[in-house]
């Protein structure tokens, strides 16, 4: 395992790296053009080492690897260089035009990140659980190959091997097209009255929460993987030709939500495996101090785990829904149990 890593970016990802590797011994020098930026990282990891670095993360947008590469070769000459950006092959060809070996290099992209970025979202178990894709070169050496999967794993990720191009044609499909739609979808929230977004629900609100996104981070992503996400755009834009066509016929408009409860149930659970299907419990509380932790309290006393849980309540409201994500079983035996002692808990829905 190296014990020395330069990471020329000082943002989410960057700074989050830093600090999942900082409890495996592994000190982090944190390089950015912005000195403020760099300042607050490297005081959230700790004090740098000095001198060149065993592994040379490049956490910064794609198109500013070219700018960057030939000057951390220079200060590195012996390190595996890694980046980590959300396109593969625009970095490989940036790579084969610098002065550094192929052989050292290895283009990655961890599957983890928040619609909040910089130093001060940054947050040690960012990846814990979570896909990190490696794209070696043919000329990747098995030396660069196994010290990049070693702090991959080291940050609790799992290491997934594919090839740049199809990385990118996935990530335009799983990642950058799901961006767009939550953009354009907040973008048509602008001249709407306050009172009606005041209605709002969670469906509103997670269909949106990635909108709050960098721009400046997103724009550089999506121009870079422009002619990957073009067909996509073009086919979703031919569905909703077709959905608009179909209004006046309910049994269209069925097959069309269909065909999405379909897509949906196909995205795996955690680790890649099969979807959790959870009930949901609705419990309605009083709005007043505790009622939430009684609830856990509960819950933890006869054992049941809660798997997520969303709130509805505006403010001067007197009351609040919480409605638990539970296993089936978990649900019912949590229902019961609250019934028994008071709680205002309606039917377990699925």
């Amino acid at each position: 395992m190296v014990r020395t890593v330069r990471i020329v970016g000082s943002g989410l990802i960057g700074t989050s790296i830093a600090l999942g590797l900082r409890p495996h011994s592994i000190t982090s020098q944190m390089i950015d053009l912005d000195p403020a930026r760099e300042r607050l990282a490297q005081d959230l990891v700790g004090q740098a080492h000095k001198g060149p670095s065993e592994l040379v993360i490049l956490a910064l947008p794609t198109h500013a690897i070219a700018s960057v590469i030939e000057a951390e070769f220079a200060l590195n000459p012996h390190s595996i260089f890694m980046d980590v950006g959300s396109v593969k092959y625009e970095p490989l060809q940036h790579i084969i035009e610098s002065s550094l070996p192929l052989e050292r290099f290895v283009a990655t992209h961890p599957m983890a990140g928040r619609e909040i970025g910089g130093a001060q979202a940054a947050r040690a178990d960012l990846f814990a659980t979570r896909t990190w894709i490696i794209a070696p070169g043919a000329q990747t050496s098995q030396e660069a190959i196994s010290v990049v999967t070693d702090v991959i794993e080291a940050l609790s990720a799992h290491c997934v091997v594919m090839e740049a191009g199809e990385h990118d044609r996935a990530v335009a499909a799983i990642s950058h097209l799901p961006q767009i739609l939550s953009s354009l979808l907040a973008g048509s929230l602008h001249d709407l009255p306050s009172q009606w977004l005041e209605l709002s629900g969670a469906g509103l609100r997670d269909t949106t929460r990635i909108a709050a996104s960098d721009p400046g981070l997103w724009s550089q992503i999506i121009y870079s993987n422009r002619e990957n996400l073009k067909g996509i755009l073009d086919s979703m834009q031919s569905s909703l030709h077709d959905l608009t066509d179909s209004l006046d016929d309910p049994a269209q408009i069925a097959e069309f939500i269909e065909a999405g409860r379909k897509g949906r149930a196909r995205i795996p659970g955690k680790h890649g495996g099969k979807a959790r299907e959870y009930s949901y419990l609705p419990i309605v509380i009083d709005d007043r101090p505790g009622q939430l932790a009684a609830i856990f309290n509960e819950c933890a006393t006869i054992g049941v785990n809660i798997e997520d849980l969303s709130i509805e309540h505006s403010p001067g409201q007197l009351s609040a829904l919480i409605t638990l994500s539970l296993s089936s079983s978990d649900a019912q035996l949590i229902s019961n149990h609250l019934l028994s002692i008071g709680w205002n808990v309606h039917p377990v829905l699925k």
